[in-house]
């Protein structure tokens, strides 16, 4: 699937933006087995799904409060942008600038 592959994405949250590298693999129309980091802190997404060219995942953070960030997003090509939801917070944007796909992290295809 055209999201396979490692992503560099903005995140525009509401203490401003912040850089995330994204690893995704998708099997039978599910995103398995992949991490999404940033600031140093990287995590095991879950809730994974693919449908045509639209991703979905979750992960758990705890800073700079516990909370489980929901992630929704269309591939198209070489770019991805989408939407987070941060419990009580809405809904905030989630793209890439260079709207390309990351080079391989050490360990990860």
């Amino acid at each position: 699937m055209a999201a396979d592959g490692n992503w560099n994405l903005t995140m525009s949250t509401p203490t401003g933006e912040r850089a995330v590298t994204l690893t995704l693999q998708s099997s039978d129309g599910r995103l398995t087995g992949r991490t999404q980091g940033a600031d140093g802190n990287v995590r095991e997404i879950f809730d994974g799904a693919t449908s045509g060219d639209d991703v979905a995942w979750k992960i758990s953070i705890a800073n700079p409060m516990p909370v489980t960030l929901e992630f929704t997003g269309t591939v198209s090509g070489d770019s991805m942008a989408g939407r987070i939801g941060i419990r009580s917070r809405g809904r905030v944007p989630l793209s890439s600038p260079d709207m390309s796909p990351a080079p391989a992290m050490p360990g990860r295809p």
